[in-house]
């Protein structure tokens, strides 16, 4: 150490020279890469000095250099894009492209050309060249900050050729800012240049976006993404799976800062060597084999295989709406491979993936992998609002593994036109397999030949039903429905019947109605399923678009109101009422007939006993 820099660290020190210890051994400055501050993070490190450095954007860098290359250089661009694809690492490098001059001083204007640094290159990269000026507008809303870049824009450059002017968020602008640019963005003088960017660009006023040229910047592939981190870790010199590469890709969602953050992390995490698995944990993710396993269990119907690996997962650390995340992933994978197969060949596919995924997108139907998509999309939100997180997910799967045994709604009209008649085969209600109990796939794998029809289980449930006869009573009008709904103590479902249901067409195992004002909808499911029930026949049961005739309480009560007007003109009925001044005939009723419904549904007690004593009497 020289005695001037001695003297100059005896000047920042203490007030009072304490001196050093005689035997006090030198002190070795560590080098600038080792000191702790010095450290750059991935994402600022390997951050694009040029257009050669750009991933994924190849549209927006060829439309650039057609145009640098004819001249046509636009006066305005806006960029926009999700968080991380470069936006305004790109607005950066157009600035140096636009003021691009040799360092040699020879002549030359705007080129797209950069692997050579220029004059002004180096103080555009680093963000410090007096004539390119970066404003954050998320910071810097108001018109006063608009007005100070219209009037500095009318000077000339001090260096440069172009004074460009890059607003970063560019829709936080307020509306007075907006407004107060409008006329300098269309016509600025012949030195400035404004670039914007942005991950709103709906909030971007029409009248500016049409003084711009708009370059989407698109979300980098995931295959594309693992080989640029690929290079990255070799530079580095860091061991990584390639496994390892396609997490850390697919996780960044196409954004290439958040995927050199997570390699950034995932590197710490490791300390220098990083793994599959040790991804997997940082990032709360489920092994990709045993997502692919659980997606088996689920789709064969064996749930208590699939709860118990969702719980090992769940137990290893992973979130259960991550898990279901995965298991959605998949079945889009799947999906995807069964319509092109060619997408196996993506590189940020693992084995397990390629593969499984192949023989499961053949094994599949559209139909199936199209309602598991639906059922685990509205359970992740499920999941993510529920108070317990694990047991909503593990209803989610319930579900998912239950609707695996249900045939689609043409699968079910198929069976049913090639289904023998009723007396040869009696239904009866399957069980789901899959309770521990060794019942077998209820959803194979492997395409079924036509002929191959799954036969319908027995019930190992005993009830009333079971023993019913498989041919039940005939019925030929809405009348013999009513009755038979009685007749099973369905009161609910008979008053229904005669109130709310207008007869369209009515035959042995088919009824054609049209609903009143205000029925409810269930009503016809509910006709249907308990006429197979009651008769043990398939009743095909629907609603037409005609008007129909009246229902079944509007004829009774039309029968009922002629009677009385019959009854009134009996010489000893109108003597009673002519005796009894305000005496009214209240009903009209024969020796077979119950009492007539007065507006609410009859107990069972009134079909159970006999005629009263006022039965004896009647007009």
């Amino acid at each position: 150490m020289s005695d001037e820099q001695h003297t100059d660290d005896q000047q920042d020190g203490p007030g009072f020279d304490l001196g050093l210890p005689e035997a006090a051994p030198a002190v070795t400055a560590a080098p600038a890469a080792a000191s702790p501050g010095a450290y750059r993070v991935l994402a600022r490190k390997y951050r694009p000095q040029n257009f050669a450095d750009l991933i994924g954007q190849e549209a927006m860098v060829r439309t650039l250099r057609n145009a640098f290359s004819s001249g046509r250089i636009a006066q305005a661009y806006i960029l926009t894009g999700v968080r991380g694809v470069g936006k305004t690492t790109t607005a950066r490098i157009l600035a140096r492209a636009l003021n691009y001059e040799p360092a040699d001083g020879a002549a030359g204007g705007p080129s797209l050309d950069l692997a050579v640094m220029g004059k002004h290159c180096r103080d555009i990269i680093e963000s410090r060249h007096v004539d390119v000026m970066e404003m954050d507008a998320a910071s810097n809303t108001s018109i006063n900050d608009i007005r100070e870049i219209i009037e500095s824009a009318r000077y000339r450059p001090v260096m440069a050729r172009y004074k460009v002017y890059i607003i970063d968020e560019v829709h936080m602008l307020s509306t007075a800012a907006f407004n107060g640019l409008l006329k300098t963005l269309e016509e600025p003088p012949e030195h400035v240049k404004f670039i914007f960017a942005t991950t709103e660009i709906r909030k971007v006023p029409v009248t500016v976006l049409s003084r711009c040229q708009r370059f989407d910047l698109r979300r980098v592939e995931a295959g594309t993404l693992a080989a640029h981190l690929s290079g990255i870790c070799a530079r580095e010199g860091v061991t990584i799976e390639p496994e390892a590469l396609s997490i850390v890709a697919r996780a960044a969602e196409g954004s290439v800062r958040d995927s050199l953050s997570l390699l950034d992390q995932a590197i710490a995490h490791g300390g220098g060597t990083v793994s599959a698995d040790e991804v997997r944990r940082l990032l709360g993710l489920a092994d990709k084999g045993r997502v692919i396993d659980l997606f088996e269990a689920l789709m064969k119907g064996e749930i208590a295989r699939a709860l118990a690996e969702f719980r090992d997962q769940y137990d290893s650390g992973a979130d259960p709406a991550v898990i279901l995340t995965d298991l959605a992933d998949f079945t889009h994978l799947v999906t995807r491979l069964k319509i092109v197969p060619d997408a196996a060949d993506d590189a940020a596919l693992v084995e397990a993936e390629r593969v499984r995924g192949s023989e499961m997108a053949q094994g599949l139907s559209m139909r199936v992998l199209a309602r598991a998509w639906q059922m685990l999309s509205k359970g992740i939100g499920e999941v993510q609002q529920a108070p317990k997180p694990a047991q909503a997910a593990e209803m989610v799967l319930v579900r998912l593994a239950y609707a695996a045994d249900l045939p689609t709604p043409d699968d079910a009209l198929r069976r049913l036109k090639d289904q023998p008649p009723p007396s040869a085969q009696p239904s009866a209600p399957s069980l789901p397999s899959g309770g521990g109990g060794g019942g077998g796939p209820r959803l194979s794998l492997a395409p079924r030949p036509a002929e191959a029809r799954p036969q319908p289980r027995a019930d190992i449930r005993v009830d009333a039903r079971a023993a019913m006869p498989a041919e039940g009573p005939r019925l030929g009008s809405l009348a013999d429905v009513a009755a038979l709904a009685a007749a099973r103590r369905d009161l609910a479902l008979k008053h229904g019947i005669e109130t709310q249901l207008r007869p369209v067409h009515v035959e042995d195992g088919r009824i054609e109605v049209a609903l009143v004002p205000g029925a409810p909808g269930s009503l016809i499911q509910d006709l249907s399923r308990k006429l197979n029930e009651w008769t043990g026949r398939r009743w095909m049961v629907s609603v037409s678009s005609q008007s129909g005739g009246p229902t079944l309480a509007e004829e009774n009560a039309a029968v009922k109101a002629e009677r009385e007007e019959g009854i009134k003109a009996h010489p000893l009925v109108a003597a009673v009422l002519a005796r009894f001044p305000g005496a009214e005939v209240v009903d009209v009723r024969t020796r077979e007939e119950p009492p007539a419904d007065e507006g609410l549904a009859p107990s069972e007690e009134d079909y159970l006993a006999g005629p009263g004593a006022d039965d004896e009497i009647e007009f």
